[in-house]
């Protein structure tokens, strides 16, 4: 898919990770759809890279459908946005659990909905959706974003089979732990020695990537991090014996109770 003087719909543009996106998809020279809740983020944004700025809350459906209307002929969907719906599945609420799952999974869902017909008729279109390495490999007191993740995950490739001869795209980038910006990035939270990140501007040049090329799917992470999702994969009980021994479930606590506010 050519990316300059495509129409992009980009969502969570005003988090970190998604003004590194838009700044690459600027530089192909896509004309950009940015959206976000934080308008006095937003909108700077938008006008710095010449971009339509949509405030948009994606935890409410009719908003998304609005969304949807208000962009357009899309040619690529970037949906980036996301709720961190970190901490142990007992310490929410009931609409608290709703809003992760409609910005996390349901929203995308909806907008892929939308903007699928135009692009299957046009013939050509990509859908690219961000997940993370915790939609491979299941983590202590993050369930609820685990399943958001997976299920990101289950219906892009399965998406990417019902569309592979309509000459509509469908990728999904796994991001593991981010520095400089991004939910990981927000909690402040330390990392164990050896264990290493990746920056947002990589997870940026995987979204181009994935969409110019067609991939299905790239992890954004150091080798030994991409390798325990695969081993995760294959053996998830042993996986998460080892995880633990790592300290996995510290790592946890010390992000859950950091981002508590942002459910």
């Amino acid at each position: 898919m050519q990316i300059s003087d495509s129409t992009v719909l980009l969502t969570g543009a005003t988090g970190g990770i998604g003004h590194a996106i838009a700044h690459e998809l600027h530089g192909r020279g896509a004309e950009l759809i940015l959206t976000g809740r934080r308008t006095e983020v937003l909108e700077p944004l938008g006008a710095e890279l010449g971009a339509r700025a949509l405030a948009i809350d994606l935890s409410d459906s009719a908003e998304v459908e609005r969304l949807a209307a208000e962009a357009g002929e899309v040619d690529i969907l970037v949906a980036n946005a996301a709720l961190p719906a970190s901490g142990r599945l007992e310490t929410y609420t009931q609409e608290q659990i709703d809003r992760a799952l409609d910005v996390n999974l349901r929203s995308p869902i909806t907008l892929a909905y939308a903007l699928l017909p135009g692009m299957v008729a046009r013939g050509r279109g990509h859908m690219l959706f961000v997940s993370s390495l915790q939609g491979k490999a299941a983590t202590p007191g993050a369930s609820l974003y685990c399943a958001s993740k997976f299920g990101i995950r289950g219906f892009a490739l399965g998406l990417r089979e019902d569309l592979h001869a309509s000459g509509v795209g469908v990728s999904t980038v796994f991001p593991g732990f981010i520095r400089d910006a991004g939910l990981f990035a927000d909690s402040g939270v330390k990392l164990p020695p050896g264990v290493g990140t990746r920056t947002p501007e990589d997870v940026a040049r995987a979204v181009v990537r994935a969409i110019e090329r067609n991939r299905a799917e790239i992890d954004v992470a150091p080798l030994s991090l991409r390798a325990g999702a695969i081993f995760a994969g294959l053996a998830p009980e042993l996986a998460a014996n080892v995880s633990r021994r790592l300290g996995s479930e510290d790592i946890a606590h010390a992000v859950g109770s950091t981002q508590r506010d942002k459910r």
